[in-house]
């Protein structure tokens, strides 16, 4: 079982806020030096975590994403309930690689209950192979629709996570039809975007949400003599403070690139505290000849281009550049040190002040995991752990094949 606590960065676990998972830290096996992917947003996360491998590896780059239609550049939100249709259409398949949800078909399968982005839940099995129960439309084995009491008509909040908790606790925990089960709460995640990092509001989310790993953990024991379950929990990434924000897109406009950004010859896809640039192959020199002006820029930190890109685990045949943006060590209002410039998506006016993620800063890359199981015994993981970890570490539990796979298990 997995259950994961979205945006919950590991700093922010302790006694004192978050005492059950401090308590399972402490007691149990620990990743110390866990690491998010690259970006640090929740859809590529999701897709990661089920195939075990990097963006470069599955294919689907972004929280935004542009992918290449009759020779133009479109940026697609991949957080809609239709883009897994969309890039099936536009490149004959979804993700590139198989999903747990897949690899364990033949032995019980899959079952994960999401309140987050139907994006991110639907990435987990984007190809109906398991079950996923998300509010924005819940599906069985092969696509069918689940209604009614089947389907997880939660709301999108606190509540919503509590609900669906109780729910994953009756139903999931006690059955014995899958292999896998995955609980993704949207908090504290769904939270921070909206209120400032250290906030009486985080607080609060950060205690429901410890509450509710305690009510896994206590279901799961109620089953131990009937499973032997291994239970992981942990986090996708964590968040920053918005200081500042900018628009890429009209940048590059004032930059005289307005007929290449007009024509889809180049795109900009934000993904929060960076931005991933797109680019044909003839419009690839006027940015070239653009790239010592950008990283002068106030908001520009590293700009990673060929071979420094591809280290990060991400890359794709017109995906040029990705904008990692500048870090100040301001303390906000509750003394939480350290702001980030917010790339503008056109989908709303930033909310400067509050939280948010995507980029390679070190509160945005530090999520937690926790391995939980009699054989494991407690400790720390001293060796660097990532988020494509977690396939194989859940596929060797159960005995199956973890090839082709850019992670390795944690419990070798």
């Amino acid at each position: 079982m997995l259950v994961v606590c979205d945006g919950l960065g590991a700093e922010w676990i302790s006694p004192e806020r978050t005492p059950t998972l401090a308590k399972l830290q402490a007691g149990h096996l620990s990743a110390a030096r866990h690491q998010a992917v690259f970006p640090s947003v929740t859809r590529v996360s999701a897709a990661s975590i089920a195939t075990g491998c990097h963006p470069a590896q599955h294919g689907l780059e972004g929280n935004q994403m542009a992918l290449l239609e009759d020779g133009r550049l479109v940026v697609h939100n991949v957080g809609a309930p239709s883009f897994r249709q969309t890039l099936r259409q536009v490149t004959g398949q979804t993700l590139r690689v198989p999903t747990l949800a897949e690899r364990l078909a033949p032995i019980g399968g899959q079952v994960a209950y999401s309140n987050v982005s139907p994006g991110a839940a639907y990435f987990l099995d984007p190809d109906h192979f398991g079950t996923v129960l998300h509010r924005a439309g819940s599906f069985g084995p092969g696509g069918n629709a689940l209604t009614g009491s089947a389907h997880l008509g939660v709301s999108h909040d606190l509540v919503g996570d509590i609900e669906m908790t109780r729910r994953f606790c009756d139903e999931v925990v006690p059955s014995e039809a899958a292999a896998l089960s995955i609980l993704w709460l949207a908090n504290p995640d769904l939270t921070l975007h909206h209120e400032p990092l250290g906030s009486p509001e985080h607080l609060h989310a950060l205690k429901i949400v410890d509450g509710l790993v305690g009510e896994v953990l206590h279901a799961v024991k109620a089953q131990e003599e009937r499973f032997d379950t291994l239970l992981l929990a942990g986090s996708d990434h964590g968040h920053a403070t918005v200081g500042r924000s900018i628009h890429v897109g009209n940048w590059l406009l004032q930059q005289g690139l307005e007929s290449e950004l007009q024509h889809g010859r180049i795109a900009v896809a934000s993904q929060g505290t960076s931005a991933l640039i797109y680019a044909t192959e003839k419009a690839r020199a006027a940015l070239v000849e653009l790239l010592p002006r950008l990283r002068q820029e106030a908001w520009a930190g590293p700009v990673l281009t060929g071979e420094a890109l591809a280290r990060t685990g991400l890359s794709g045949r017109e995906l040029f550049a990705a904008v990692d943006t500048a870090r100040r060590d301001e303390q906000n209002a509750y003394g939480v040190v350290g702001t980030r410039w917010l790339v503008e998506d056109g989908e709303g006016p930033p909310e400067i002040g509050c939280g948010h993620h995507g980029g390679l800063g070190p509160q945005e890359t530090r999520p937690f995991l926790v391995l939980m199981h009699p054989s494991l015994g407690s400790g720390t993981i001293g060796h660097a752990t990532s988020l494509v970890d977690i396939a194989p570490t859940i596929l060797s539990f159960l005995g199956q094949p973890a090839d082709r796979l850019d992670g390795r298990a944690l419990t070798a």
